[in-house]
């Protein structure tokens, strides 16, 4: 039988609403990622727990001097050892701060999710003395710092998350282009975001930062009742960046809109899958250590 990594460390994962409770992004970052880390150490994913900042996978080529004994006798695999002049890397966090962003039918909005979710990984990239900077925008940028490693740079980044509010229109598009053509040092690039835009756009913002040399991650971030629809009485459903409101029943409604959530996120996972890009389907009552796995194996492969 297959065990997730779901099943491994979620079962002991703080739950989003819980999380909530909290208050500080700070703390916040710090009880995720040393509660996955934690996790981890009883996983059969030890590749992935505290030594991952210190190691990276043996490739052919490498000097076998650098080899790690001791963990391949715990592991059965060949980790190279690193030092922290090597393992330094660019990180882009992208969050989408539209006004989209901002909806919760319960617990928290998808902003919320996103701020802790950036923040975590934010908080987990200078603990591996990479490199973290934060662009976050709605139709225009609304915050930005570039990467830094320097002392003082999580505190810059979590104030800036910390600040967000859900604004204007979104231009998803525009915004990775823009990304694109920003980064001068290939790097990881995480975009954090509800995808709302048309798919075609999207993934050609996409591919320009994986054409420019970048690893490439989407978060797609969406409410409960945006994926099932389970309304059970009329309701007007409102645009949150156009105001454009629409009286619907959703008995009438509901296998169309499940059928066109489905289009869409379908179109955007193969066409991620295509052009060697990660793609993760979230809802804002997940869990993140799912997310934290994928930041890491990618961050493994790009080290």
């Amino acid at each position: 039988m297959t065990i997730s990594i779901t099943q491994q460390v979620g079962a002991r994962f703080l739950a989003p609403e819980v999380l909530a409770r909290i208050g500080s992004l700070d703390l916040v970052a710090r009880t995720v990622v040393e509660g996955f880390i934690s996790g981890l150490h009883h996983s059969p994913y030890l590749g992935f727990s505290t030594d991952f900042a210190e190691h990276r996978q043996y490739m052919p080529g490498d000097d076998i001097r650098h080899l790690d004994w001791k963990l391949l006798g715990r592991t059965d695999r060949l980790y190279i050892k690193k030092y922290q002049g090597d393992t330094n890397a660019q990180i882009h966090l992208l969050i989408d701060a539209s006004g989209s962003m901002g909806y919760a039918s319960a617990g928290i909005t998808k902003l919320q999710y996103a701020q802790y979710l950036a923040s975590s990984l934010a908080f987990l990239g200078i603990r591996q003395h990479d490199s973290v900077g934060l662009i976050a925008f709605d139709e225009r940028v609304v915050e930005h710092t570039p990467p830094r490693s320097k002392l003082g740079q999580l505190r810059t980044v979590l104030g800036m998350i910390e600040r967000l509010q859900p604004g204007l229109a979104t231009a998803i598009p525009e915004q990775l282009h823009q990304t694109a053509e920003l980064i001068t040092r290939r790097g990881i690039v995480v975009l954090i975001s509800d995808l709302y835009c048309e798919p075609r756009p999207l993934l050609d913002g996409l591919e320009h930062l994986r054409y420019k040399g970048n690893e490439v991650i989407v978060f797609h971030v969406l409410d409960t009742q945006e994926t099932d629809f389970e309304f059970d009485e009329p309701v007007v459903l409102e645009d949150s960046e156009s105001e454009e409101q629409m009286h619907v029943l959703p008995d009438e409604l509901r296998e169309e809109y499940i059928r066109m959530v489905k289009s869409h996120v379908d179109t955007l996972r193969e066409g991620s899958m295509r052009a060697g890009i990660d793609y993760e389907l979230l809802k804002t009552s997940d869990p993140l250590d799912s997310s934290l796995f994928s930041y890491l194996s990618r961050r493994s492969e790009f080290g």
